[in-house]
């Protein structure tokens, strides 16, 4: 929404963007101008501050001009010849074709704009938010955005009443969506409230009272219609909402291929996840078996011909291993030293060359709190210096004693040790501040979480293999827990929404298939009804980036003149051991030196495949 007369906001005055050189710079840059209008909540995430003071139009006539202005710039990207494509443009078009193509699908086919009153939720948040949270500009400039953010919020507010009809189709509103979205409304006021106090604590200078007045004038009309929003959510939406928004085995498949930017059937996922399932279950029970007699010395090693005493004797070491947790205030402090720890690792061991850009570790916003338990969030490419935040949630205050035990147990003091490795370095944190140093636009801010959440998962599995934890067993076990973890996630993603998987049959596969706390696995079964297809990114993000190990393993060996022998084969559990030509730090550095493009088109950059 932009301000009323008589106001201006001051953009940034440097554009960071490398000036356009060729056919298809010219394309990018016209692109991105025009989508940065767009979505101004993604250019202000991407770094792009020009919009800061306004939302995204809702509106059904914003719908159709969004519509049509990604269907003219797919058509001006595709229409450049090959013969006017540079090197490594070709596959930089197709990375922002299907970042198109994605966001087509989305407003057209999904429609979750229409059934989803949570997705409003967290674009007001992540507006906000991203206004707050890094000092990408002065106080007076950013502040000078919040106003126009927080004046606009009656307006998409208002978009939000029209569109939350359901979808063309015939699908109704969430009523899931709806409960979820009532219960996190009011992570969106704390950040008014935050942004109150922000202004506060500049009312030094005269316009810095100024701004604080008039900020909070237009909270009171934001407040107000968010309490609106709360009732129309409550009394008209929830009464003709219905389900959960599982999607369907054909709008899943559709959105599955979006997701991956590849053709993989949902189908052929779930008898590869099933398949590592019990290969992954399988070592936990060999390393349980080798600590039973060390933990249990007074007990025999329970026996039987079934399973259940291989599921008893993993539960029983890991709801010992599980004793040893931090209470909720020491889980910041705790996780932010083990950051230190594993860095140290990396410098000793040679891993990787470490981030110099800021990290944070803080409590995760309210309103992002029914998603998940730990997030990163960086900062966009076009911003420079800023801070990433590792958010951890914390267990809910109201939340009963044993609630708390629970989710405790489960981030246990070995697998905070894994999460941090997961969210910040080498995880999260190091590849998303590498891939922010790219100079390459199309391969940054088309950023895949397939990669991102892939390079995660696979970069814990080669700490472990590189000693990290003195192989402590007990360390390796919980390590099969975690990535056990992924492979149940997208077993229940693509069971939930293809199948109409049961609570009983999610909890059941969770808590007794792997191994996981009660709070975690609810909290879970909730994250993979409000989300589709992004729970299975863990699992196949990190078979993706092992095939990219091997194939770069395999070329080392070639280039080395080694026979047939030191060539490795596809592994799951087990470590590859040494290849002629191959050194980690330089495959891993050159892996993440690319931005963050879908794997598929990584291995046409590294490989030419």
């Amino acid at each position: 929404m932009p301000l009323p007369p008589g106001e201006t906001f001051h953009p940034m005055a440097e554009d960071t963007r490398p000036a356009p050189r060729t056919p298809y710079d010219h394309a990018l840059k016209a692109f991105l101008d025009e989508a940065f209008a767009t979505y101004p909540v993604f250019a202000t995430a991407m770094g792009f501050h020009a919009h800061d003071d306004r939302w995204q139009d809702l509106t059904e006539a914003g719908h159709a001009r969004e519509i049509a202005l990604l269907r003219r710039h797919r058509e001006a990207l595709s229409s450049i010849p090959e013969s006017d494509l540079e090197t490594g443009e070709e596959i930089d078009r197709g990375i922002v074709v299907d970042a198109i193509d994605s966001l087509l699908f989305q407003v057209e086919i999904l429609q979750e704009h229409r059934w989803d009153p949570l997705s409003y939720v967290y674009q007001l948040g992540s507006g906000l938010f991203s206004l707050l949270a890094r000092e990408f500009a002065p106080w007076q400039q950013r502040g000078r955005a919040a106003v126009g953010r927080i004046r606009g919020i009656p307006t998409l507010l208002d978009a939000a009443r029209q569109n939350l009809a359901g979808a063309a189709d015939g699908r109704p509103v969430s009523l899931l969506h709806t409960e979820t979205a009532l219960s996190q409304l009011d992570g969106v006021v704390e950040l008014i409230g935050d942004t109150l106090v922000t202004a506060s604590r500049h009312i030094d200078s005269v316009e810095g009272a100024r701004l604080s007045d008039e900020l909070e004038r237009v909270a009171l009309v934001a407040r107000e219609a968010l309490d609106d929003f709360r009732r129309f959510l409550a009394d008209d939406v929830k009464s003709r909402a219905e389900g959960e928004g599982r999607l369907g085995p054909e709008l899943f498949q559709q959105k599955l291929r979006h997701t991956l930017s590849a053709d993989l059937s949902f189908a052929d996922l779930l008898t590869r996840a099933r398949r590592d399932y019990e290969v992954v279950r399988g070592e936990m029970v060999r390393i349980a078996r080798d600590q039973w007699p060390l933990m249990f010395p007074d007990e025999a090693l329970p026996e039987g011909s079934t399973g259940d005493a291989d599921s008893t004797v993993v539960g029983r070491v890991l709801d010992e291993i599980a004793n040893d947790h931090r209470q909720p205030d020491e889980l910041l402090d705790w996780c932010l030293e083990e950051n230190g720890r594993i860095e140290a690792f990396c410098r000793e061991h040679d891993v990787i060359g470490l981030p110099d850009e800021p990290l944070r570790i803080t409590w995760t916003p309210v309103f992002m709190r029914a998603y998940g338990g730990a997030f990163l969030d960086p900062p966009g490419p076009l911003d420079k210096g800023q801070a990433a935040y590792f958010w951890i949630t914390p267990p809910g205050e109201d939340w009963a004693p044993e609630r708390t035990e629970s989710f405790l147990r489960e981030d246990n003091d070995r697998m905070l040790r894994l999460l941090v490795i997961h969210e910040g370095v080498p995880g999260h944190y190091l590849q998303l501040a590498s891939s922010n140093k790219t100079p390459n636009l199309s391969r940054s801010i088309f950023a895949s979480g397939l990669f991102a959440e892939g390079w995660a998962v696979y970069v814990t599995q080669v700490m472990m293999d590189l000693g990290y934890g003195d192989h402590d067993p007990r360390l390796w076990l919980t390590h099969w827990k975690f990535y056990l973890r992924a492979i149940t996630n997208a077993i229940i993603d693509v069971l939930i929404h293809t199948e109409g998987m049961t609570e009983d049959e999610a909890m059941e596969l969770m808590v007794k298939g792997g191994f996981q706390e009660e709070q975690e696995a609810r909290a879970k079964w909730l994250r993979a009804r409000l989300t589709s297809t992004q729970l299975s990114t863990y699992y196949l993000g990190s078979d993706g980036m092992w095939d990219v190990e091997l194939e770069a393993r395999r070329r080392a060996a070639v280039a080395a003149g080694a026979d047939s022998s030191a060539v490795p084969q596809p592994r799951v559990v087990g470590g590859i051991g040494d290849t002629p030509g191959f050194g980690y730090r330089a495959h891993l550095e050159t892996v993440i030196s690319h931005g963050t493009p879908p794997i598929k088109w990584l291995k046409q950059i590294m490989f030419g495949t």
